[in-house]
């Protein structure tokens, strides 16, 4: 396909992006914590179950210190409803990894963070591309 029919398409679907695009609580934001949630939360869940429990989230845990700093306990009840609990669990241990192999930062790269439990090759590259631009 040539340049000029690709960035044609392109900028027909940014148009139509502008004009259609559902506002969500998580769009918009480059925080890698925060998408990693939503990311989590987004599998096999509907968007409209996701988002009041996505705010709830982020109040009670608003970056991973207080993922490591919970109970698992907390983390299951935070998670109630949602199902999947093995969602909630790999979360806890996503962020202890987190926390003590890479001082509480999230990697960049999407292979090292396919490394961490939960994390696959599309939660990888959300987190790369929206929260790292790669």
């Amino acid at each position: 396909m040539e340049e000029s029919t690709i960035n044609k398409i392109q900028n027909e679907l940014m148009a139509w992006y502008r004009i259609n695009a559902r506002s969500f609580p998580w769009r918009g934001i480059k925080d890698p914590y925060l998408i990693w949630i939503s990311e989590v939360m987004l599998q096999q869940t509907q968007v409209d179950t996701v988002i009041p429990y996505f705010k709830k989230w982020i109040i009670q845990f608003p970056d991973i210190m207080s993922v490591v700093d919970a109970t698992l306990d907390d983390i299951l009840k935070a998670w109630e409803g949602l199902g999947y609990y093995s969602r909630a669990r790999n979360i806890k241990k996503c962020a202890e990894k987190i926390w003590s192999f890479h001082a509480g930062v999230f990697p960049s790269q999407p292979n090292e963070l396919k490394k961490l439990p939960g994390i696959g090759d599309y939660i990888a590259g959300a987190i790369a591309s929206i929260g790292f631009g790669l």
